[in-house]
Protein backbone atom coordinates (compact mmCIF):
# COMPACT_ATOMS: atom_id res chain seq x y z
CA UNK A 1 0.00 0.00 0.00
CA UNK A 2 1.36 3.30 -0.45
CA UNK A 3 1.82 5.87 1.75
CA UNK A 4 -0.64 8.62 2.35
CA UNK A 5 0.70 12.07 1.23
CA UNK A 6 -0.18 13.71 -1.30
CA UNK A 7 1.35 13.35 -4.43
CA UNK A 8 0.62 13.75 -7.98
CA UNK A 9 -0.47 11.30 -10.00
CA UNK A 10 0.42 12.52 -12.84
CA UNK A 11 3.72 14.45 -13.70
CA UNK A 12 4.20 16.47 -16.79
CA UNK A 13 8.32 16.81 -17.64
CA UNK A 14 9.57 19.70 -19.84
CA UNK A 15 12.61 19.40 -21.73
CA UNK A 16 15.35 22.06 -23.07
CA UNK A 17 13.34 22.35 -26.44
CA UNK A 18 9.94 22.70 -24.73
CA UNK A 19 11.05 25.55 -23.00
CA UNK A 20 11.72 27.65 -26.10
CA UNK A 21 8.50 27.10 -27.89
CA UNK A 22 7.10 30.50 -28.22
CA UNK A 23 3.83 29.46 -26.77
CA UNK A 24 5.58 27.20 -24.17
CA UNK A 25 3.86 29.75 -21.22
CA UNK A 26 0.63 29.64 -22.76
CA UNK A 27 0.58 25.62 -23.42
CA UNK A 28 1.82 25.34 -19.63
CA UNK A 29 -0.97 27.34 -18.27
CA UNK A 30 -3.80 25.41 -20.02
CA UNK A 31 -2.09 21.87 -19.03
CA UNK A 32 -1.99 23.29 -14.99
CA UNK A 33 -5.33 24.56 -15.85
CA UNK A 34 -6.43 20.61 -17.55
CA UNK A 35 -4.46 18.38 -14.19
CA UNK A 36 -5.20 20.64 -11.35
CA UNK A 37 -4.21 19.42 -8.11
CA UNK A 38 -4.04 15.48 -10.03
CA UNK A 39 -0.80 17.70 -11.94
CA UNK A 40 2.82 18.54 -11.21
CA UNK A 41 4.16 20.52 -14.06
CA UNK A 42 8.28 19.38 -14.00
CA UNK A 43 10.18 21.87 -15.19
CA UNK A 44 13.26 20.23 -16.11
CA UNK A 45 16.04 21.87 -19.04
CA UNK A 46 19.55 20.40 -18.25
CA UNK A 47 21.05 22.92 -20.82
CA UNK A 48 18.94 25.97 -20.09
CA UNK A 49 20.67 28.36 -18.00
CA UNK A 50 19.74 29.42 -14.54
CA UNK A 51 18.11 32.78 -14.93
CA UNK A 52 15.94 31.56 -17.83
CA UNK A 53 14.91 28.79 -15.22
CA UNK A 54 14.11 30.95 -12.96
CA UNK A 55 12.02 33.61 -14.74
CA UNK A 56 9.87 30.36 -16.19
CA UNK A 57 9.13 28.76 -12.63
CA UNK A 58 8.31 32.34 -11.34
CA UNK A 59 6.10 32.85 -14.74
CA UNK A 60 4.50 29.25 -13.94
CA UNK A 61 3.87 29.89 -10.27
CA UNK A 62 2.08 33.66 -10.95
CA UNK A 63 -0.46 31.71 -13.69
CA UNK A 64 -1.23 28.31 -12.06
CA UNK A 65 -4.34 27.46 -10.44
CA UNK A 66 -4.84 26.62 -6.89
CA UNK A 67 -3.95 23.58 -5.61
CA UNK A 68 -1.38 22.94 -9.00
CA UNK A 69 2.26 22.07 -8.69
CA UNK A 70 5.27 22.98 -10.34
CA UNK A 71 8.89 21.42 -9.57
CA UNK A 72 12.18 22.14 -10.73
CA UNK A 73 14.09 19.48 -11.67
CA UNK A 74 17.68 18.85 -10.42
CA UNK A 75 18.34 22.76 -9.69
CA UNK A 76 17.20 22.84 -6.10
CA UNK A 77 18.95 26.46 -5.92
CA UNK A 78 16.32 27.14 -8.49
CA UNK A 79 13.64 25.66 -6.65
CA UNK A 80 13.98 27.40 -3.58
CA UNK A 81 14.52 31.05 -4.97
CA UNK A 82 11.57 31.12 -7.40
CA UNK A 83 9.61 29.34 -4.84
CA UNK A 84 8.24 26.48 -6.13
CA UNK A 85 6.54 23.48 -4.44
CA UNK A 86 8.67 21.10 -5.14
CA UNK A 87 12.23 19.77 -6.66
CA UNK A 88 12.81 16.29 -8.55
CA UNK A 89 16.48 14.73 -7.89
CA UNK A 90 18.22 12.40 -10.32
CA UNK A 91 21.82 11.15 -10.83
CA UNK A 92 23.85 14.86 -11.00
CA UNK A 93 21.99 15.75 -7.83
CA UNK A 94 22.31 16.19 -3.97
CA UNK A 95 21.01 13.01 -2.32
CA UNK A 96 17.50 13.46 -0.75
CA UNK A 97 18.94 13.70 2.42
CA UNK A 98 21.21 16.83 1.52
CA UNK A 99 18.54 18.64 0.05
CA UNK A 100 15.68 18.41 2.87
CA UNK A 101 18.58 20.17 4.85
CA UNK A 102 18.54 22.79 2.44
CA UNK A 103 15.02 23.13 1.43
CA UNK A 104 13.58 22.19 4.60
CA UNK A 105 10.31 20.64 4.98
CA UNK A 106 8.10 22.86 3.35
CA UNK A 107 9.13 21.81 -0.22
CA UNK A 108 8.70 18.01 -1.64
CA UNK A 109 11.62 16.26 -2.83
CA UNK A 110 11.25 13.28 -5.71
CA UNK A 111 13.86 11.45 -7.37
CA UNK A 112 14.56 9.21 -10.49
CA UNK A 113 15.51 5.37 -9.81
CA UNK A 114 16.32 2.57 -12.10
CA UNK A 115 16.58 -0.34 -9.43
CA UNK A 116 15.35 -2.19 -6.15
CA UNK A 117 18.97 -0.50 -4.29
CA UNK A 118 18.10 2.95 -5.83
CA UNK A 119 13.91 2.60 -4.60
CA UNK A 120 14.95 1.55 -1.23
CA UNK A 121 17.39 4.32 -0.91
CA UNK A 122 15.07 6.69 -1.71
CA UNK A 123 12.46 5.15 0.84
CA UNK A 124 14.89 5.20 3.57
CA UNK A 125 16.04 8.44 2.94
CA UNK A 126 12.68 10.63 2.84
CA UNK A 127 11.52 11.08 -0.75
CA UNK A 128 7.99 11.51 -1.50
CA UNK A 129 7.85 9.83 -4.58
CA UNK A 130 10.48 7.97 -7.10
CA UNK A 131 10.24 8.44 -10.74
CA UNK A 132 10.86 4.61 -12.25
CA UNK A 133 12.33 3.78 -15.83
CA UNK A 134 12.53 4.21 -18.45
CA UNK A 135 9.98 1.79 -19.24
CA UNK A 136 8.97 1.85 -22.88
CA UNK A 137 11.26 3.17 -25.51
CA UNK A 138 11.33 6.86 -26.00
CA UNK A 139 13.49 9.38 -28.08
CA UNK A 140 14.91 10.96 -24.55
CA UNK A 141 16.92 8.07 -24.62
CA UNK A 142 17.00 7.08 -28.13
CA UNK A 143 18.66 3.58 -29.28
CA UNK A 144 18.26 2.06 -25.97
CA UNK A 145 15.20 -0.47 -25.26
CA UNK A 146 13.06 0.31 -21.98
CA UNK A 147 13.16 -1.73 -19.47
CA UNK A 148 9.25 -2.20 -19.31
CA UNK A 149 6.55 -2.22 -16.25
CA UNK A 150 7.80 -5.29 -14.93
CA UNK A 151 10.95 -2.75 -13.45
CA UNK A 152 8.02 -1.48 -11.33
CA UNK A 153 6.70 -4.69 -9.85
CA UNK A 154 10.17 -5.75 -8.85
CA UNK A 155 11.21 -2.42 -7.46
CA UNK A 156 8.05 -2.01 -5.27
CA UNK A 157 9.18 -4.78 -3.25
CA UNK A 158 11.33 -2.05 -1.82
CA UNK A 159 9.85 0.69 -1.59
CA UNK A 160 8.26 0.36 1.38
CA UNK A 161 5.32 2.33 0.33
CA UNK A 162 7.09 5.03 -1.72
CA UNK A 163 4.72 5.83 -4.27
CA UNK A 164 6.34 5.10 -7.86
CA UNK A 165 5.88 6.64 -11.38
CA UNK A 166 6.49 5.13 -14.18
CA UNK A 167 8.10 7.62 -16.49
CA UNK A 168 9.76 6.84 -20.05
CA UNK A 169 7.40 5.81 -23.04
CA UNK A 170 4.08 6.09 -21.99
CA UNK A 171 1.04 7.17 -23.85
CA UNK A 172 -2.67 7.06 -22.42
CA UNK A 173 -2.96 3.44 -23.63
CA UNK A 174 0.16 2.18 -21.44
CA UNK A 175 -1.10 3.65 -18.19
CA UNK A 176 -3.22 0.70 -16.85
CA UNK A 177 0.09 -1.56 -17.74
CA UNK A 178 1.92 0.82 -14.92
CA UNK A 179 -0.55 0.57 -12.58
CA UNK A 180 -1.54 -2.89 -12.75
CA UNK A 181 2.31 -3.65 -11.99
CA UNK A 182 2.62 -1.42 -8.90
CA UNK A 183 2.41 2.10 -9.97
CA UNK A 184 0.87 4.89 -8.15
CA UNK A 185 1.11 7.42 -11.28
CA UNK A 186 2.46 8.09 -14.55
CA UNK A 187 5.12 10.76 -15.96
CA UNK A 188 5.31 12.31 -19.57
CA UNK A 189 6.89 14.36 -21.72
CA UNK A 190 6.29 14.56 -25.52
CA UNK A 191 2.95 12.52 -25.17
CA UNK A 192 1.78 15.95 -23.99
CA UNK A 193 3.80 18.55 -25.34
CA UNK A 194 3.95 17.09 -28.57
CA UNK A 195 -0.08 16.36 -28.39
CA UNK A 196 -1.88 18.56 -30.97
CA UNK A 197 -3.96 19.58 -27.90
CA UNK A 198 -1.55 19.56 -24.83
CA UNK A 199 -4.25 20.41 -21.87
CA UNK A 200 -6.80 17.95 -24.13
CA UNK A 201 -3.88 15.20 -23.51
CA UNK A 202 -3.62 15.51 -19.69
CA UNK A 203 -7.37 14.87 -19.66
CA UNK A 204 -6.49 11.53 -21.36
CA UNK A 205 -3.71 10.50 -19.13
CA UNK A 206 -5.93 11.38 -16.26
CA UNK A 207 -9.07 9.55 -17.15
CA UNK A 208 -6.97 6.54 -18.06
CA UNK A 209 -5.11 6.83 -14.25
CA UNK A 210 -8.95 6.86 -13.08
CA UNK A 211 -9.87 4.22 -14.99
CA UNK A 212 -6.89 2.03 -14.37
CA UNK A 213 -7.16 2.67 -10.21
CA UNK A 214 -11.08 2.43 -9.02
CA UNK A 215 -11.41 5.32 -6.61
CA UNK A 216 -8.71 7.52 -7.35
CA UNK A 217 -6.82 8.66 -4.83
CA UNK A 218 -7.97 6.19 -2.71
CA UNK A 219 -5.64 3.65 -3.51
CA UNK A 220 -3.00 5.88 -1.30
CA UNK A 221 -4.89 4.65 1.39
Amino acid sequence: MFRVIDVARLHVVTDDEVLTRADFLDVAEAVLDSGGEALALHVRGPATDGRTLHALVHALIALRPPHARVFVNDRVDVALAAGADGTHLGGRSLSVSETRALVGPVISIGISVHDSPGVAAASRDGAEYAFVGTLFETPTHGGRAGQGSAVVTEVAGRADGLPLVGIGGITPGRVSEVIRAGGYGVAAIRGVWNAGDPARAVGEYLSALERASPGGAEIAE
